[in-house]
């Protein structure tokens, strides 16, 4: 089996293309999440400027550097604009297993069919390309309508993990973990796959 190693990639399905995150994506970005709803449960502040948005940038691509992650930026097909973004982090090579987190999408695209084609694609890259083993998930605990989304996915629930992560204001966050397997796998993508033809 080669090795498991993420690395920037291109992913379009017939919503989404998933492209690797750039700093030249910072204006649509800050203009795609100026809704405080979309940050609400995120563990940084919300970005007040476009400057923010693109050193939050600015650390990803550090990040994706140093190969601890791979940043994306979430592009809706038909109209051509920004939606938001996601990454696989958690790169644990040697155990290939990742996680896919970082994901937030303009009001406008939530409860659509963006976010379930984003996480497929990251989903069937992951399993049918990468050759992962497991790909975990996490949302904050109290984030009801997250953790219906990923486990629309397919994922399983695999506990609360107390006191994990610490917001920008100090909140102390308990963390909702839900995770898929490579023997999940196929059932879950002829779910998301029939999802998606419907929708």
């Amino acid at each position: 089996m080669p090795s498991f190693d993420p690395k920037p990639v291109v992913l379009t399905g017939r919503h989404v293309r998933l492209e690797p995150l750039a700093a030249m994506h910072a204006a649509a970005l800050f203009a795609a999440g100026r809704d405080p709803e979309v940050h609400r449960y995120l563990l940084d502040e919300p970005p007040a400027t476009e400057a923010d948005v693109a050193a939050t940038i600015a650390a990803a691509l550090a990040a994706a550097a140093a190969g601890t992650q791979v940043p994306f930026v979430i592009l809706h097909l038909a109209s051509g604009r920004v939606a938001g973004t996601t990454r696989y982090l958690d790169l644990r090579r040697d155990h290939r297993a990742l996680e896919i987190g970082y994901t937030w999408l303009a009001p406008e695209f939530q409860r659509t069919a963006v976010n379930t084609e984003a996480k497929y694609l990251l989903l069937r890259h992951a399993f049918e390309t990468l050759g992962a083993v497991r790909v975990q998930l996490k949302t904050d605990e109290r984030n009801a309508r997250s953790r219906r989304a990923i486990e629309r996915l397919g994922a399983r629930f695999e506990g609360i993990l107390r006191n994990y992560q610490t917001r920008a204001d100090g909140f102390v966050r308990n963390t909702a973990l839900f995770a898929l397997t490579d023997a999940d796998w196929p059932a879950a993508k002829a779910r998301l796959e029939a999802r998606l033809t419907a929708g």
